[in-house]
């Protein structure tokens, strides 16, 4: 697949990927790889370990592998670095162009001693008549990460930034309906990137000058129409700045229905007070879909029952989830029921004081099941996120 004149797609379709280190990926993934053919023939990352006959069936029918001279590697995680012991082995002269982070992970993971060419922002790498300017962005999402900019091309070659996770034989993200593959970029955003807002700022600065003709991301569709590629910068602007929609997310999960009658309840006060409300049940919903509704609303609200002195195994998993995800400057509020002891409440509460959120309210918690009486007492949070979330 050739996205420009001498740029090839050489990467690897991961079609029955369904979990990525806890996120899940129902639509499969792709691992990007990009060779430039030039003067010094140049492999921009590889692909997973598993996928690497694919990438070196790709890369062989259109030059020999021994005749690359530079493998840049953008990121050294094992979905990207993965095949490059192996490939190295076909071009053993070949120099690895990577981060002064990239240079250390790089030995740490593979304990080799390759040649290595350290980059720093703002260098460039002359391979014929292109040359490759280099952008650090460390922490967008790991310390060596760097992206890759092609003159006079105009590619970006963003790493993990602007990607998704999806499984296509298309390379382009209006192949397959914008709309779709920003879904797909939300939710990756929601699950990897969210926690680095003032980084991703950072990279927004410094490629913001940039002549773009594409965005190719280390995962997913390339952002080739002018239009798309505005939509997903705006995207990312307002993420990093970890603003969110005037609407509300409920995530519960219930053992004897008690929660849920509360979550209902409140549901419906809310769309009373105009609310905007996604209802989640963590027992249908895997946590990582989870977060692209708490990416998008202003107001997270998480209940459970309390088991053994403690809130759901699942709460757990997401409130554990959400202290290292950090999604900043969004309103939290508890419910729940218990039986004889509230005191796993306070976990769920500093859980949400830890990922980053304000607790305008008290929890609402009943013993047992609630009665209507107490069902009414509800209104109080129904109106605080009335309050908080239309403006």
């Amino acid at each position: 697949m050739e996205i420009a004149g001498g740029i090839h797609w050489t990467g690897f379709i991961d079609w029955d990927l369904r979990s990525f280190h806890g996120y899940s990926t129902p639509a499969g993934s792709t691992y990007n790889s990009f060779l430039i053919l030039d003067e010094k023939p140049t492999l921009i990352d590889t692909v997973k370990e598993y996928g690497y006959d694919e990438m070196l069936r790709r890369v062989s029918r259109i030059i020999a592998p021994e005749k690359i001279r530079y493998i840049i590697s953008n990121h050294t995680e094992m979905d990207h670095s993965g095949s490059l012991p192996r490939i190295l082995e076909l071009c053993p002269q070949a120099e690895v162009v990577c981060s002064p982070q990239g240079a250390e992970e790089l030995k740490r993971h593979f304990k080799r001693d390759w040649k290595m060419k350290v980059v720093n922002s703002g260098d460039v790498l002359e391979i014929g008549k292109r040359k490759f300017r280099f952008v650090l962005m460390p922490m967008v999402h790991w310390p060596d990460s760097m992206s890759t900019y092609c003159e006079p091309d105009g590619i970006l070659f963003s790493n993990d930034a602007f990607g998704q996770h999806f499984a296509s034989q298309e390379r382009f993200a209006d192949e397959i309906g914008t709309e779709v593959i920003i879904k797909e970029a939300t939710k990756y955003y929601a699950n990897i990137v969210l926690p680095y807002g003032g980084q991703v700022e950072k990279v927004l600065t410094a490629v913001k000058d940039l002549e773009l003709s594409q965005i190719c991301p280390s995962h997913g569709l390339i952002w080739r129409k002018s239009e798309d590629r505005r939509k997903i910068l705006g995207l990312y602007k307002k993420w990093a700045a970890y603003e969110s929609e005037s609407r509300a997310a409920i995530i519960y999960d219930t053992m004897w229905h008690s929660t849920e009658k509360i979550a209902n309840r409140l549901a419906w006060l809310l769309e009373e007070a105009g609310v905007i409300t996604d209802k989640i049940n963590l027992q249908h919903t895997h946590i990582s879909d989870v977060m692209t509704a708490v990416m998008r609303s202003r107001a997270v609200i998480v209940g459970s029952p309390i088991l053994n002195n403690n809130v759901l195994p699942s709460v757990g998993a997401l409130l554990v989830y959400l202290r290292g995800l950090k999604p900043r400057n969004r309103f939290g509020f508890c419910f729940g029921s218990y039986g004889w002891s509230k005191i796993g409440f306070r976990w769920l509460e500093d859980s949400l004081r830890e990922a980053g959120m304000d607790l305008p309210e008290e929890g609402a918690y009943f013993r047992f099941v609630p009665d209507a009486e107490e069902m009414g007492r509800l209104k109080r949070i129904s109106d605080s996120v009335g309050k908080l979330v239309i403006k």
